[in-house]
């Protein structure tokens, strides 16, 4: 997922336990992986049971670099190169609450940066289609999914403003940048009753759900947040 740092909403901070395997001196990366849905997840407004469940599966640390590993399940983004970070996992938990999505969902993921966000949508949604505009980082996630397995998540290095037309329509887009303004041709790619997640706004940015019914568009605004800018085509566009 792409660059951003905490939601700017009251959070605790949660600090690894720094138990380590006796046998190789590594963190003992599954009992802080269980203990970051604990205290960061549940203990929170993150109450999908489905959502809940891909955060104990999927494996932060592989998406970080070897060099930080041992601060995956800390409250916290980390720096993943080319001046982009690995969201914190509240973020990625709660956007994919807010994604509201079903065994059977296909997903549209704006920012691929690590390649996490798009294998917790992986563990939750039937496929999944991820863009990222920083062409190493996209290489680098898709190398790291295929190499846990996750072959229904589809990647594609490039400008996400346009989203991914001949895959539309998604039941769910995440964006993981912050626009101006709502790309219009993210709303158009969503079916009926799907929902578009994505921060909005420069300075004061507002993490909105944008939910797509017969007549129109729903707006939720959830929390204030601070992600990077949206790059690419949408730094042309102005509110």
């Amino acid at each position: 997922m792409r660059a951003h740092a905490a939601a700017l909403v009251a959070l605790g901070i949660a600090c690894a336990d720094p138990t380590t395997t006796t046998t190789t001196m590594q963190p003992d990366f599954d009992a802080l992986r269980e203990r970051m849905v604990r205290e960061q997840l549940a203990s929170r407004d993150v109450t999908d049971a489905r959502v809940l469940a891909a955060m104990r599966r999927v494996p932060r640390h592989e998406f970080v670099p070897a060099a930080l590993r041992a601060q995956a399940y800390e409250d916290g983004p980390l720096p993943i190169g080319h001046e982009q970070t690995i969201s914190q996992p509240y973020i990625v938990a709660l956007m994919t609450q807010l994604a509201a999505l079903g065994p059977a969902s296909r997903v549209l993921e704006v920012g691929t940066g690590s390649g996490y966000q798009a294998a917790i949508l992986a563990e939750v949604a039937r496929d999944v289609y991820t863009i990222e505009i920083v062409e190493p980082l996209a290489r680098s996630a898709e190398a790291t999914l295929r190499r846990l397995g996750y072959e229904r998540v589809h990647v594609r290095a490039g400008d996400g403003y346009r989203g991914w037309p001949e895959a539309a329509p998604f039941d769910a887009i995440l964006v993981t940048a912050a626009p101006e303004k709502v790309p219009a041709p993210l709303l158009e790619q969503l079916a009926v009753g799907g929902r578009l997640v994505i921060p909005v706004g420069r300075l004061d940015q507002e993490l909105e759900v944008h939910r797509r019914t017969a007549g129109g568009f729903e707006v939720e605004r959830v929390a204030p947040v601070r992600f990077v800018p949206m790059t690419g085509e949408a730094a042309g566009q102005r509110r």
